[in-house]
């Protein structure tokens, strides 16, 4: 990928500065002073653009790519039917941060763009005069605020008089004076790798509330996280006694009393006086840009805030430790305003802090993957079918430009994360593109900053100033790098990649005592937000598991014999130390006297890793296995007794502990108990948000990648799809008992997608198979019904 005549340019003097938005404008004529029919635009920036042709919105990017690199877009004016009319003005604006952040990297702001007409440049940044960029400075974005989140640069505030957009249509108007542009130095490109962004317009489904806020009568500690109070050299910002101003600190003094009786209907225009407030609910939880069309008749200060979920009947908009807060200052005049960050939410809540305003329209310009509708699962449970919707929903909003954790607080790359959405990528898709994006920003870089020799970054893209990194979640790369291999990845990257899995061994050499386990790991040792997070000192047990099964997928990826040897020891002294006749025991240490010692601690968690990474056997410890199946379970106390006196093993957590579970039934063929878990726990995620949960509550997250990885259990035990080779164009097919009536399912592959339909009639169960031409097909039988074929 490169540019023909684009060069990287940023207003001069500016490039290191924090939080400035730059506007850089082309006017597009031929060689005759004529209008183009069409054009092209190629564009890359650090860190975020947004890019309108003749005034209507057309892209955000770029994706994201790792240190020194930078993935460029284009947009082709016609064929992706953006808008009508000839193309008259580009215009890109820029949102430059310089801070470091798990979301965008701390890197010199730039952007670097050309517009191209039937294969010729009309226009390209760092040209002077005719065919250039005019440059500017954006003066209606507020440069020193707080930073949206400690995961994220800063929130959004903005200072708007009348026609602060006709730059973007009229060639005469200037936001501000245009100013010079510096031409930075030549930059790595890379092509984006990966479909361009969903856009799609959301409405608010309902006004689900009026009221008005009024000043607490007694003054509320302000609001300090770490993204506030822990300014410096490890986060970058602006400290607070610099901050131009702080709305968390003003919409705290405030409360809010609501209509109790407020109808329930989404008017043409909500006319909000001082100090009056409303929230707007959206169909589902829903990532993307926020817009307003509204008219001010004085000064105003608007908030805009949201949230997921609804807390005591309001929004509260610090619920996920992070700011939701877009802030607003008016001058009378009429607006349509849109957010440069996607943000997620279900809940939207308005306030006029000061004057009034009529609000025409309320959306959210969607930022989701546009993918995920190549699949299609129903069945006859209806809860089912609303969980693979919520999970798709989940996917689709977390898989843009890379695997996040969620779209809201962080928008963060995690290992770990990143091996369960990369199987979702492959049953919604059937492709692998996110992942391989995902594999080359880890290959690229020459070094990681901050980090020891060897160690990968717990999240990538994304700076770490501050040291911290999760050295057992480091192995998840190398789980998931094989399982890419089997799903057809790119072998050259594969193989390129084997230097970097065997300097993360290297590293971990240093760390194995005399029975060969790891001991005593630096840094974040991180299993899952349980109690097993307390006895990760010594000798913890499940890294080990881990690290057990990361020696064979490194063994199996690359012929290393080495790797074989050593998992097999690891796995060896396991079984020895860890199980004490009844559980896995998740931690060992040492006493005074240098004696290692056994402990009691035992987790749940601890158990589902045994059985994941082949510690456990099954026909050896079987009744080891039917406990965990009768006696555990995501919902064990919700009014069943438990079948055995567990008291003494901690419950696990929604991530990684339940997904494993799932993983567990799946193993041991237990199709029917499999799907009732599924709907028992993530039916009131569906219903209540329409995505599903970093956690089994909503005191987090209610939006996360992984847990789309239901959509594998769905497919796999509930549909019959139990696995697809798509290097060697076959498939297996297992009908199991799941206590459905009938269940139908679409799965792409790069080959065309498999149709499967079944249903049980009496002691029959008939089915419908539809396959890629070439595809080999095994069928096997566990429902307990006697297979008819309709082909």
């Amino acid at each position: 990928m490169k540019f023909v005549k684009a060069q990287p340019i940023w207003p001069a003097g500016l490039e290191t500065a924090m939080n400035i938005t730059g506007g850089f404008r082309a006017q597009l004529m031929d060689a005759s002073g004529n209008l183009p029919e069409s054009c092209l635009v190629r564009v890359t920036a650090s860190a975020r653009y947004r890019l309108y042709v003749n005034g209507i919105f057309v892209g955000h990017g770029p994706a994201a790519g790792p240190h020194g690199y930078y993935r460029v877009d284009e947009w082709n004016f016609v064929n992706d039917e953006y808008a009508t009319g000839r193309p008259s003005i580009v215009a890109i604006e820029v949102a430059g941060y310089n801070v470091n952040s798990f979301y965008t990297l701390d890197q010199p702001s730039f952007v670097q763009a050309e517009v191209l007409v039937d294969g010729v440049v009309v226009a390209a940044t760092g040209i002077t005069g005719a065919g250039g960029f005019e440059t500017f400075v954006l003066p209606e974005r507020v440069q020193k605020v707080q930073r949206y989140s400690f995961q994220r640069p800063f929130m959004e505030a903005y200072r708007l008089t009348p026609g602060v957009h006709q730059w973007r249509v009229n060639s005469t108007a200037a936001p501000a004076p245009a100013v010079d542009a510096a031409v930075a130095e030549q930059k790595r490109l890379l092509p984006r790798g990966v479909s361009k962004p969903e856009f799609g317009l959301a409405m608010p489904a309902a006004v689900v509330a009026r009221g008005a806020v009024t000043q607490r009568d007694e003054a509320v500690e302000p609001w300090r996280d770490r993204a506030i109070s822990d300014i410096g050299p490890l986060l970058k910002g602006f400290p607070v006694d610099q901050l131009e101003l702080l709305p968390t600190d003003e919409l705290g003094q405030l409360q809010t009393s609501w209509q109790e009786h407020y109808e329930q209907k989404l008017s043409r225009e909500l006319h909000l006086e001082q100090h009056g407030a409303a929230i707007f609910e959206f169909d589902c939880n829903r990532t993307g840009f926020i817009g307003m069309t509204f008219r001010c008749e004085e000064h105003s200060r608007i908030a805009l805030t949201f949230d997921e979920i609804l807390t005591d009947g309001d929004v509260n908009h610090l619920r996920l430790e992070c700011s939701n807060v877009i802030y607003l200052e008016c001058r009378p005049g009429a607006y349509d305003f849109e957010t440069i960050e996607p943000y997620t939410l279900k809940y939207l809540k308005v306030v006029a802090l000061e004057g009034s305003f009529a609000m025409m329209n309320c959306t959210i310009r969607e930022y989701a993957n546009p993918d995920a509708d190549r699949a299609g699962f129903s069945c006859s449970s209806d809860s089912l079918g609303a969980i693979f919707e919520a999970a798709r929903e989940s996917f689709r909003q977390n898989a843009v430009d890379n695997f996040t954790d969620c779209p809201s607080r962080e928008r963060a790359g995690w290992l770990c994360d990143s091996f369960f959405a990369a199987r979702v990528e492959a049953d919604l898709t059937g492709d692998n593109v996110l992942e391989h994006n995902f594999f080359e920003n880890f290959l690229l870089p020459e070094r990681f900053a901050d980090i020891p020799e060897g160690m990968l970054p717990m999240c990538y893209p994304a700076d770490h100033y501050d040291g911290t990194f999760i050295p057992n979640w480091a192995l998840w790369f190398i789980i998931q790098l094989e399982e890419f291999a089997a799903r057809g990845g790119d072998e050259q990257l594969i193989a390129s990649l084997q230097p970097r899995v065997e300097a993360l061994l290297r590293y971990f050499d240093d760390f194995r005592n005399e029975f060969g386990l790891l001991e005593n790991l630096e840094s974040w040792v991180f299993i899952e937000w349980s109690k097993a997070n307390d006895f990760v000192k010594g000798i913890n047990f499940p890294s080990n598991m881990l690290y057990a099964g990361a020696l064979e997928a490194a063994a199996r990826l690359y012929g290393e014999e080495t790797y074989y040897d050593d998992a097999a020891m690891v796995k060896q002294m396991i079984r020895e130390l860890s199980y004490d006749g009844s559980f896995y025991v998740d931690q060992a240490m040492e006493d005074a006297g240098g004696v290692l010692e056994v402990t009691d601690n035992r987790t749940e968690v601890c158990q589902y890793y045994a059985a994941f990474f082949g510690i456990a056997d099954p026909q050896e410890q079987n009744d080891w296995y039917m406990s965990l199946v009768n006696d555990f379970s995501p919902i064990r106390g919700a009014g069943e007794p438990l079948l055995a006196d567990i008291s003494g093993i901690h419950p696990a957590n929604a991530f990684i502990g339940y997904y494993l579970r799932m993983e567990l039934l799946s193993q041991l063929g237990l199709a029917k108990q499999l799907l009732a878990e599924i709907e028992a726990f993530f039916s009131v995620m569906a219903e209540r948000t329409g995505t599903l949960w970093e956690h089994n509550r909503t005191t987090a997250s209610c939006n996360h990648g992984f847990a789309s990885h239901v959509v594998r259990s769905l497919y796999r035990d509930g549909l019959g799809i139990a696995s697809v080779d798509r290097k060697a164009r076959s498939l297996a097919i297992a009908f199991m008992d799941t206590g459905l009536e009938w269940c139908s399912g679409k799965q792409p592959t790069p080959d065309g997608p498999i149709e499967l339909d079944w249903r049980v009639e009496g002691d029959e169960l008939h089915y419908r198979l539809i396959v890629p031409q070439g595809y080999a097909v095994t069928i096997e039988n566990y429902s307990g019904k006697q297979l008819v074929s309709e082909q």
